[in-house]
């Protein structure tokens, strides 16, 4: 007893040795490197499990100053085992696998089938289809995971009957989410923004916000100019040629995703809509239950408040025992069924928890190397020179630091209070929309990220091969971006949202002008 009691001040000093070792690339450029990588093997090797995993070991080895040793158990101990043990991951994990499930269900009750004929009555044409897709997209605005793999599971049927290749799909999933979600005032991403803005109403400035959030309201209206307009470039254009000749995936080899189960005659449209407007309405029960609704909170304080994993994933579970009572009642599906789906939505969802967990240990890679303290001193020793610039110089700062680290939450908790730090005081309207270019250029780093959640979930939704969907889409969100950084140079001058977003519309709509005049020449 006496040896335990003797040996815990030792046991102490060690644990406060470990706490406090810095490594040596603490805060510095190269601890952008590893994400840097990773997206880069990525995009040039087509591979992404390889290339995450590479991206992991550089920021192990940056880590422990290229120790065997250290390398191993800071990739082991503070990466995987990390991620996969934190309650908000697993509560993701957990939707993911359900979500499948009841796509799982859906397609084995025939609900998916009958949708499918039904849309082919209602929709005749492939603008139709997507605009369809764009709609449920901005409908479904409470969550961007959700918004991801809901879409795509209702919306599946209807573009690969017109045709429409599921890159174009993935995109047009992916680009109602996350710029959808952060101009929503209820939404889990709007309770995340108002809980950075420390010493203000943090909900009354992200609704100031909104009009200034260019690159959110560029990208819905960049969607439907490309499906009114009929072009397309770069990449997704090769993708919608061969969708044309009957290959929606362009990947050069069958794909599993086509296989089709046998459809069930008794399957109606209700058994895909009511499972679906179940989940809805389940999940915003779950959401607004954490944020205490129920305890006395208002509806807006509820969202404000919520944890956005907690809730979906009791949402999810109670939509999907629902829909399997219904199922049954309605003799859809027998009971054996309903338990092999099960299993089935969670092998279809291994390939995004997999690319999801090497995502998130990546993140804890570049958190641990200080990436996120680099970025917030360089962007606070440039904030006095360049004012009025400040905005443009924010939005680009976000966009690179949520691209590298794949996360948009984690780069309003950077630059938020930095922004709010700097204006407060001095100018409140330029700090209104420095803020929303921080949003903006998050939700855009976010958007085009190889290793960002939202958009492995887009890819999920899609069916689509995830490397494709980023090489496809990223030459859209590039146009969009450089449209968005003009105009926030213009709304630092001009301070109001009236003069600077006309102009970046109009700069939007004539380049789209040029690309398809190019294209015909």
């Amino acid at each position: 007893m006496l040896l335990c009691l003797g040996l815990l001040p030792l046991t102490a000093f060690a644990a406060d040795a470990q706490a406090e070792y810095t490594p040596a690339m603490y805060a510095t450029f190269w601890a952008l490197i590893p994400p840097i990588v990773a997206i880069v093997l990525a995009l040039i090797t087509k591979e992404v499990y390889s290339s995450l995993f590479i991206g992991i070991l550089v920021g192990g080895l940056f880590y422990s100053g290229f120790s065997f040793e250290g390398t191993l158990t800071h990739i082991f101990n503070d990466g995987f085992v990390s991620v996969l043990s934190d309650a908000y991951n697993v509560g993701i994990l957990v939707f993911l696998v359900i979500l499948g499930a009841m796509v799982s269900l859906m397609n084995r009750a025939g609900g998916s089938a009958a949708f499918g004929h039904f849309a082919r009555e209602k929709i005749k044409t492939r603008a139709g289809a997507q605009l369809a897709t764009v709609a449920l997209g901005v409908l479904i605005f409470i969550d961007d995971y959700f918004n991801c793999l809901t879409v795509g599971s209702v919306m599946k049927p209807v573009t690969d009957e017109h045709k429409v290749s599921r890159a174009k799909l993935a995109y047009l999933i992916d680009a109602t989410a996350a710029p959808v979600c952060i101009i929503a005032p209820i939404s889990s991403w709007a309770a995340a923004v108002s809980g950075f803005v420390e010493g203000e109403d943090g909900f009354s400035i992200f609704i100031r916000a909104i009009p200034y959030n260019f690159y959110a309201i560029l990208t819905i209206i960049m969607m439907i100019a490309l499906i009114l307009m009929k072009v397309d470039f770069g990449p997704m254009k090769t993708h919608e040629t061969n969708a044309l000749k009957g290959d929606l995936f362009s990947t050069g080899k069958k794909e599993d995703t086509l296989k089709t189960e046998t459809v069930n005659l008794k399957g109606k449209v209700i058994d895909l809509l009511i499972p679906i407007i179940m989940l809805i309405v389940c999940c915003v029960i779950g959401m607004i239950y954490t944020g205490e609704f129920f305890d006395g909170a208002s509806f807006v304080e509820a969202f404000s408040n919520s944890d956005a994993s907690v809730g979906l994933a009791l949402g999810s579970i109670c939509a999907m025992l629902l829909t399997i009572i219904i199922y049954l009642i309605r003799r859809v599906l027998s009971f054996k069924d309903c338990m092999a789906c099960l299993p089935d939505g969670f092998k279809a969802m291994v390939p995004a928890i997999l690319i999801l967990t090497f995502a998130w240990t990546l993140k804890a890679m570049t958190d641990s190397l200080g990436a996120a303290t680099f970025v917030a001193d360089a962007v606070h020793k440039s904030a006095g020179s360049f004012m009025n610039f400040l905005p443009a110089i924010i939005f680009i700062v976000a966009c690179f630091l949520a691209f590298s680290t794949g996360t948009s939450w984690g780069t309003f908790g950077i630059l938020i209070p930095i922004v709010v730090d700097v204006f407060m005081n001095s100018n409140p309207q330029l700090m209104i929309i420095s803020i929303s270019a921080c949003m903006a250029g998050a939700v855009c780093g976010d958007h085009c990220s190889p290793i960002s959640d939202t958009t492995i979930m887009a890819s999920a939704g899609a069916q689509c091969d995830h490397v494709n969907h980023v090489s496809t889409q990223l030459p859209y969100v590039i146009v969009v971006a450089a449209i968005s950084f003009i105009t926030y140079i213009v709304a630092g001058f001009a301070q109001s949202a009236w003069i600077s977003m006309p102009v970046g519309i109009l700069l939007l709509l004539l380049t789209l002008l040029v690309i398809k005049n190019m294209k015909r020449e």
